[in-house]
């Protein structure tokens, strides 16, 4: 396990999972919404999940489900986490057997810390596109957040600056979608190998 998590997000082929596992990345990301071009049902997360080794994270991507849908997600898609995106209060989903992780704007997150049963991820804003825009986000906002709570740092990162990110934030985690993909939703093997190299050197001369 890294001093930092590394989280590949939106896989929807059996090959680009099967290179994320080659890889050793502690998480996956499974997006549940249908408005997403790297959408797949809670039954092909099921599937493809069993091709992860059994201690990969298995997240479940969900835009302002309730508790009752994330609730069929974790079950039918054999998740053990769930990502949520336009979530402000993570109350109604505390009895889910999963770990929470709130995903926030920069503004929103310096309102006040995130609630407690939930850890924060940070991600650029995008009205049409909740996630896996490619654009990155202010990093010294970030590491301000970060020195507040653990937080998971997202939003264009690639093989190229996430060294810097992680320089920079200090994140308790990665998460990567379009920067390792050739098309939405369709990952390139070899940016994923580049990217997970990449983080862990940083991780390893930065962080604890």
């Amino acid at each position: 396990m890294t001093a930092a998590r590394i989280k590949i997000c939106g896989l929807t082929r059996e090959a680009d999972v099967d290179a994320v596992a080659a890889a050793g990345v502690d998480a996956v990301g499974f997006v549940l919404w249908p408005g997403s071009p790297r959408a797949v049902s809670p039954g092909r997360a099921a599937r493809l999940g069993r091709r992860l080794p059994p201690w990969t994270a298995r997240v479940g991507v969900m835009v302002g489900p309730t508790a009752d849908e994330a609730a069929a997600a974790v079950r039918e898609g054999g998740l053990t986490a769930l990502q949520l995106h336009g979530v402000e209060d993570p109350a109604p989903f505390a009895g889910l057997p999963v770990p929470l992780v709130v995903v926030r704007t920069l503004d929103l997150a310096e309102r006040g810390p995130t609630p407690a049963g939930a850890m924060l991820m940070l991600d650029a804003h995008d009205p049409a596109r909740p996630g896996g825009t490619g654009r990155t986000i202010d990093w010294d906002r970030a590491a301000r957040l970060a020195a507040r709570e653990p937080l998971i740092l997202a939003g264009g990162l690639t093989a190229g600056n996430v060294a810097e990110a992680i320089r920079l934030v200090r994140p308790w985690g990665l998460d990567v979608s379009s920067g390792v993909e050739e098309a939405p939703g369709a990952k390139s093997s070899e940016r994923i190998a580049q990217f997970v190299a990449a983080a862990r050197r940083a991780i390893s001369e930065v962080l604890p």
